[in-house]
Protein backbone atom coordinates (compact mmCIF):
# COMPACT_ATOMS: atom_id res chain seq x y z
CA UNK A 1 0.00 0.00 0.00
CA UNK A 2 1.60 3.46 -1.13
CA UNK A 3 2.15 5.74 1.89
CA UNK A 4 0.53 9.19 2.68
CA UNK A 5 3.11 12.08 1.30
CA UNK A 6 0.89 14.16 4.75
CA UNK A 7 1.21 13.30 8.53
CA UNK A 8 -2.24 14.88 9.04
CA UNK A 9 -4.98 16.06 6.45
CA UNK A 10 -8.25 17.92 5.94
CA UNK A 11 -11.05 16.72 3.62
CA UNK A 12 -13.92 19.03 3.29
CA UNK A 13 -17.19 17.22 2.38
CA UNK A 14 -20.12 19.08 0.87
CA UNK A 15 -23.59 18.44 2.20
CA UNK A 16 -24.42 16.83 -1.36
CA UNK A 17 -21.70 13.76 -0.70
CA UNK A 18 -24.65 12.42 1.81
CA UNK A 19 -27.44 12.17 -0.59
CA UNK A 20 -28.10 11.12 -4.14
CA UNK A 21 -27.75 13.94 -7.02
CA UNK A 22 -30.56 16.42 -6.98
CA UNK A 23 -31.79 14.83 -3.86
CA UNK A 24 -32.02 15.55 -0.31
CA UNK A 25 -31.52 14.39 2.75
CA UNK A 26 -29.14 11.32 4.27
CA UNK A 27 -28.94 8.34 1.40
CA UNK A 28 -27.43 5.19 3.24
CA UNK A 29 -25.61 4.00 0.37
CA UNK A 30 -23.90 7.37 -0.55
CA UNK A 31 -22.77 7.54 3.13
CA UNK A 32 -21.53 4.21 3.17
CA UNK A 33 -19.62 4.90 0.42
CA UNK A 34 -18.04 8.05 2.02
CA UNK A 35 -17.29 6.51 5.00
CA UNK A 36 -15.10 3.54 3.35
CA UNK A 37 -13.38 5.97 1.58
CA UNK A 38 -11.95 8.19 4.51
CA UNK A 39 -11.88 4.68 6.72
CA UNK A 40 -9.04 3.69 3.07
CA UNK A 41 -7.19 6.67 3.80
CA UNK A 42 -6.97 6.15 7.56
CA UNK A 43 -5.26 2.94 6.92
CA UNK A 44 -2.89 4.64 4.64
CA UNK A 45 -1.39 6.54 7.57
CA UNK A 46 -2.38 10.29 8.23
CA UNK A 47 -4.20 11.63 10.71
CA UNK A 48 -7.77 12.88 9.29
CA UNK A 49 -9.99 15.88 10.40
CA UNK A 50 -13.08 16.06 8.46
CA UNK A 51 -15.30 19.14 8.09
CA UNK A 52 -19.18 18.44 7.18
CA UNK A 53 -21.33 20.56 4.98
CA UNK A 54 -25.21 20.73 5.49
CA UNK A 55 -26.36 21.48 1.76
CA UNK A 56 -28.70 17.87 1.84
CA UNK A 57 -30.53 19.50 4.10
CA UNK A 58 -30.25 23.64 4.21
CA UNK A 59 -28.03 26.78 3.17
CA UNK A 60 -28.44 29.18 5.32
CA UNK A 61 -27.98 31.95 2.68
CA UNK A 62 -30.32 30.56 0.15
CA UNK A 63 -32.73 29.88 2.77
CA UNK A 64 -33.13 32.96 4.14
CA UNK A 65 -33.47 34.97 0.45
CA UNK A 66 -36.51 32.39 0.08
CA UNK A 67 -37.97 32.48 3.30
CA UNK A 68 -38.77 35.37 5.86
CA UNK A 69 -36.45 33.74 8.08
CA UNK A 70 -33.11 35.97 9.21
CA UNK A 71 -29.72 35.57 7.86
CA UNK A 72 -28.39 35.04 11.09
CA UNK A 73 -31.12 32.38 12.02
CA UNK A 74 -30.86 30.46 8.67
CA UNK A 75 -27.22 30.04 8.94
CA UNK A 76 -27.77 28.91 12.66
CA UNK A 77 -30.01 26.28 11.44
CA UNK A 78 -27.47 25.47 8.62
CA UNK A 79 -25.06 24.67 11.18
CA UNK A 80 -27.06 22.35 13.24
CA UNK A 81 -27.69 20.21 9.90
CA UNK A 82 -24.05 19.72 9.70
CA UNK A 83 -24.14 18.23 13.58
CA UNK A 84 -26.77 15.89 11.80
CA UNK A 85 -24.72 14.60 8.92
CA UNK A 86 -21.28 14.58 11.27
CA UNK A 87 -22.90 12.14 13.96
CA UNK A 88 -24.69 9.78 10.98
CA UNK A 89 -20.90 9.41 9.03
CA UNK A 90 -19.51 8.92 12.95
CA UNK A 91 -21.61 6.09 13.38
CA UNK A 92 -21.17 4.65 9.98
CA UNK A 93 -17.38 5.00 10.37
CA UNK A 94 -17.58 3.33 13.68
CA UNK A 95 -19.28 0.48 12.30
CA UNK A 96 -15.92 0.22 9.62
CA UNK A 97 -13.73 -0.42 12.96
CA UNK A 98 -12.38 2.89 12.54
CA UNK A 99 -12.44 5.47 15.87
CA UNK A 100 -14.19 9.09 15.59
CA UNK A 101 -15.07 11.99 17.67
CA UNK A 102 -17.33 14.59 16.62
CA UNK A 103 -16.70 17.76 17.62
CA UNK A 104 -18.78 21.18 17.25
CA UNK A 105 -18.88 24.58 17.45
CA UNK A 106 -21.83 25.02 19.24
CA UNK A 107 -22.75 22.90 21.83
CA UNK A 108 -24.98 20.24 21.64
CA UNK A 109 -23.53 18.27 24.65
CA UNK A 110 -26.16 15.19 24.16
CA UNK A 111 -24.66 14.56 20.92
CA UNK A 112 -20.85 15.89 20.20
CA UNK A 113 -18.03 17.32 21.93
CA UNK A 114 -17.08 21.26 22.04
CA UNK A 115 -14.66 22.18 19.28
CA UNK A 116 -11.26 22.63 21.63
CA UNK A 117 -8.21 23.22 19.46
CA UNK A 118 -6.14 20.54 21.76
CA UNK A 119 -8.45 18.62 22.42
CA UNK A 120 -9.03 18.17 18.53
CA UNK A 121 -5.57 17.46 18.35
CA UNK A 122 -5.42 14.88 20.98
CA UNK A 123 -7.96 12.63 19.13
CA UNK A 124 -5.98 12.95 15.47
CA UNK A 125 -2.57 11.61 17.99
CA UNK A 126 -4.96 9.11 19.25
CA UNK A 127 -5.89 7.63 15.28
CA UNK A 128 -9.04 8.80 15.86
CA UNK A 129 -10.91 10.68 12.58
CA UNK A 130 -11.91 14.42 14.06
CA UNK A 131 -15.44 15.20 12.64
CA UNK A 132 -15.77 18.96 12.55
CA UNK A 133 -19.30 20.30 12.58
CA UNK A 134 -20.88 23.25 13.31
CA UNK A 135 -19.08 25.74 10.29
CA UNK A 136 -16.62 28.36 12.35
CA UNK A 137 -20.10 28.87 15.45
CA UNK A 138 -20.51 32.33 13.72
CA UNK A 139 -23.35 33.33 10.75
CA UNK A 140 -21.98 34.72 7.53
CA UNK A 141 -19.48 32.12 7.57
CA UNK A 142 -20.00 28.97 5.33
CA UNK A 143 -18.01 25.65 6.11
CA UNK A 144 -15.63 26.48 3.02
CA UNK A 145 -14.26 28.78 5.63
CA UNK A 146 -14.47 26.89 8.47
CA UNK A 147 -12.23 24.25 6.58
CA UNK A 148 -9.66 26.59 5.63
CA UNK A 149 -9.56 27.95 9.77
CA UNK A 150 -9.42 24.34 10.89
CA UNK A 151 -6.83 23.51 8.53
CA UNK A 152 -4.74 26.40 9.75
CA UNK A 153 -5.34 26.07 13.53
CA UNK A 154 -4.54 21.99 13.24
CA UNK A 155 -1.67 22.32 11.20
CA UNK A 156 -2.32 20.33 8.58
CA UNK A 157 -0.57 19.83 5.72
CA UNK A 158 -2.94 19.38 2.89
CA UNK A 159 -6.95 20.41 2.58
CA UNK A 160 -8.96 18.37 0.68
CA UNK A 161 -11.97 19.56 -1.06
CA UNK A 162 -14.15 16.96 -2.34
CA UNK A 163 -16.59 17.76 -5.29
CA UNK A 164 -18.77 16.04 -7.83
CA UNK A 165 -16.46 17.06 -10.38
CA UNK A 166 -12.84 16.55 -11.45
CA UNK A 167 -11.10 19.88 -10.14
CA UNK A 168 -11.59 23.79 -10.93
CA UNK A 169 -13.03 24.87 -14.24
CA UNK A 170 -13.27 28.25 -15.89
CA UNK A 171 -17.19 28.11 -15.45
CA UNK A 172 -19.76 25.18 -14.62
CA UNK A 173 -18.51 22.30 -16.15
CA UNK A 174 -21.93 20.73 -16.05
CA UNK A 175 -23.41 23.96 -17.99
CA UNK A 176 -20.66 24.91 -20.58
CA UNK A 177 -19.31 22.12 -21.96
CA UNK A 178 -16.00 24.53 -23.19
CA UNK A 179 -15.12 25.28 -19.63
CA UNK A 180 -11.13 25.08 -19.50
CA UNK A 181 -10.12 22.89 -16.59
CA UNK A 182 -7.02 23.29 -14.36
CA UNK A 183 -4.35 21.22 -13.38
CA UNK A 184 -2.60 23.58 -11.15
CA UNK A 185 -3.38 27.17 -9.49
CA UNK A 186 -2.38 29.56 -7.15
CA UNK A 187 -4.56 31.34 -4.27
CA UNK A 188 -3.38 34.62 -6.04
CA UNK A 189 -5.05 32.93 -9.84
CA UNK A 190 -8.03 31.88 -7.72
CA UNK A 191 -8.84 35.07 -6.34
CA UNK A 192 -7.89 37.21 -9.93
CA UNK A 193 -9.84 35.34 -12.00
CA UNK A 194 -13.05 34.88 -9.35
CA UNK A 195 -13.05 31.20 -9.67
CA UNK A 196 -16.23 30.26 -7.30
CA UNK A 197 -15.07 26.73 -6.15
CA UNK A 198 -14.43 28.25 -2.44
CA UNK A 199 -15.26 31.23 -0.70
CA UNK A 200 -12.29 33.83 -1.47
CA UNK A 201 -11.99 34.40 2.39
CA UNK A 202 -11.07 30.07 2.98
CA UNK A 203 -8.44 31.19 -0.07
CA UNK A 204 -7.14 33.91 1.50
CA UNK A 205 -6.98 31.92 4.53
CA UNK A 206 -5.02 29.20 3.33
CA UNK A 207 -2.44 31.22 1.17
CA UNK A 208 -1.82 33.18 4.40
CA UNK A 209 -0.61 29.78 6.28
CA UNK A 210 0.59 28.29 2.86
CA UNK A 211 -1.82 25.09 3.04
CA UNK A 212 -1.90 23.24 -0.33
CA UNK A 213 -5.80 22.58 -1.31
CA UNK A 214 -6.12 20.10 -3.78
CA UNK A 215 -9.66 20.22 -4.98
CA UNK A 216 -10.71 16.83 -6.30
CA UNK A 217 -13.96 14.55 -6.99
CA UNK A 218 -15.01 12.14 -4.45
CA UNK A 219 -16.75 10.25 -6.35
CA UNK A 220 -14.33 8.76 -8.66
CA UNK A 221 -12.13 5.79 -6.75
CA UNK A 222 -9.22 6.47 -5.57
CA UNK A 223 -8.92 9.95 -5.85
CA UNK A 224 -8.30 10.90 -2.37
CA UNK A 225 -5.72 7.98 -2.22
CA UNK A 226 -3.79 9.27 -4.97
CA UNK A 227 -3.78 13.24 -3.46
CA UNK A 228 -2.44 12.36 -0.15
CA UNK A 229 0.23 9.99 -1.54
CA UNK A 230 1.59 12.71 -3.78
CA UNK A 231 0.25 11.90 -7.13
CA UNK A 232 -1.25 13.77 -9.66
CA UNK A 233 -5.30 14.29 -9.70
CA UNK A 234 -7.74 17.04 -9.60
CA UNK A 235 -6.42 20.67 -9.07
CA UNK A 236 -3.73 21.42 -7.02
CA UNK A 237 -3.82 25.14 -5.50
CA UNK A 238 -0.64 26.60 -3.94
CA UNK A 239 2.09 29.41 -3.46
CA UNK A 240 3.67 29.37 -6.78
CA UNK A 241 3.23 27.47 -10.01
Amino acid sequence: MAASKYSRILLKLSGQSFCRPGEFGIDGPSLESIAERISQICKIGPQVAVVVGAGNFLRGEAFSQASHIPRNTADYMGMLATIINACALQETLEKLGQPTRVLSAIEVPAMCERFIRRRALRHLERERVAILAGGTGNPFFTTDTCAALRSSELDVGLLIKATKVQGVYSDDPEKNPDAQFFEQLTYDQVLEKKLRIMDHSAITLCRDNNIPIIVLNIFEKGNITKAICGEPVGTKIVMHQ
